[in-house]
């Protein structure tokens, strides 16, 4: 595939995240999972736009955001009536979209989608103003584990233009297994550190072919809360630091093992 240069030598590379969104109530509670967000966005370099896989946007064939103001979706039900008046008003970028759809002609130009709660819950604490253009890349419903893993390292020349790229999901995500506590399954707890263990030794096979590891069923029983991880790995190069924030599973089987890569 022909990269064009960067349109500005002088940014330096931005890291990629995974972050464990968890529950909606995130977004407007003050937490330890909401204030390690917030930390997190005073120590990272100011990205030009943010570009977010989220785990609740599913398509057939990929598709990006390419709209001036991607409205706020409430993707939930059964929330108090403060988070469905929740917006978090942060402009798209059209033009860098166009560019990504121009260098990578399968990925589809999308006006009718906009931020769900996997975008919004954490950005809003990452960038509280709300002035960093934020863009959403589906998962393509089409695409394998390991192609979803191949797409994040096609991304890759987006770091080196100052896009930082966030993940969003879960490691552990069983809603049928849920306590509505801050407790959690031992597989669970178990599940999360075999997958932590896995990322520290960098073994992307292994995590790529998730669907093979033990008590995947229970952990995974949908790929979407897992897939955007998959990015990540991808987009990490050899050698490239790799650390972990909001390392905690809780509400039974909801891993908020968050990954930061560089």
């Amino acid at each position: 595939m022909n990269m064009a240069k960067p349109d500005n030598q002088n940014l330096a590379r931005m890291p990629a995240l995974f972050i464990g969104h968890g529950s909606p109530l995130n977004a407007i509670e003050d937490n330890e999972f909401s204030r390690a967000w917030a930390a997190l966005g005073q120590t990272l370099p100011r990205p030009k736009a943010v570009l977010c896989i989220s785990a609740h946007w599913q398509t057939e064939g990929a598709r990006i955001t390419a709209m001036p103001q991607p409205r706020t979706i409430h993707d939930f039900y059964g929330f108090p009536k403060a988070l469905f008046d929740f917006v978090y008003p942060a402009p798209g970028s059209p033009v860098l979209a166009m560019r990504i759809h121009e260098l990578m002609p399968s990925i589809v130009l999308d006006q009718d989608w906009g931020l769900d709660h996997g975008s919004w819950s954490i950005l809003c604490h990452m960038f509280p103003e709300a002035d960093v253009p934020v863009m959403q890349l589906s998962l393509d419903l089409n695409k394998s584990p390991e192609q979803h893993y191949q797409l994040g390292k096609a991304l890759g020349w987006l770091r080196d233009e100052g896009v930082l790229i966030v993940g969003s999901g879960n490691i552990v995500h069983n809603l049928q297994a849920a306590i509505w506590r801050d407790t959690a399954h031992d597989w669970a707890v178990a599940f999360a550190e075999r997958i932590k263990q896995l990322l520290i030794d960098g073994d992307h096979r292994a995590l790529v072919r998730y669907r093979e590891l033990g008590d995947a069923a229970l952990a995974i029983p949908t790929d979407e809360h897992f897939l955007p991880l998959l990015y990540i790995l991808g987009l990490r190069d050899e050698g490239e630091s790799l650390g972990f924030f909001t390392d905690k599973t809780t509400l039974g089987a909801i891993s908020m093992l968050s990954v930061q890569v560089g």
